[in-house]
């Protein structure tokens, strides 16, 4: 098992950037697939990106895309999501997962709140 813990979220304006860190532990970190997710009350959880075990490949949201930077330290049992560019409407919840496999996601951290004001 490996437990997930998000930190760096807080209050920016548009247009800047912030970068949220999940730091991991338990269970070899390098096991897992790495995702970012977020929400906002009332809406369903939204996938914003994930990174493979290695780090070779990534996966962006279209929504995020070209904005977001998804990036982990093995050596450091952390995944980072650095939010350019940021708009009212990335204002959510966001979330850490890990996965073993490429179905779904296992384990989730507590959330970190991300807002953008305009």
């Amino acid at each position: 098992q490996v437990q997930l813990v998000e930190s760096g979220g807080g209050l920016v304006q548009a247009g800047g950037s912030l970068r949220i860190s999940c730091a991991a532990s338990g269970r070899t970190f390098s096991s897992y697939r790495m995702g970012w997710f977020r929400q906002v009350p009332g809406k369903e959880r939204e996938f914003v990106s994930y990174i493979t075990w290695s780090g070779d490949n990534t996966y962006y949201a279209d929504s995020v895309k070209g904005r977001f930077t998804i990036s982990r330290d093995n050596a450091k049992n952390t995944v980072y999501l650095q939010m350019n560019s940021l708009k009212p409407e990335d204002t959510a919840v966001y979330y850490c997962a890990a996965a073993r496999t490429w179905n779904g996601f296992d384990y989730w951290g507590q959330g970190t709140q991300v807002t953008v004001s305009s």
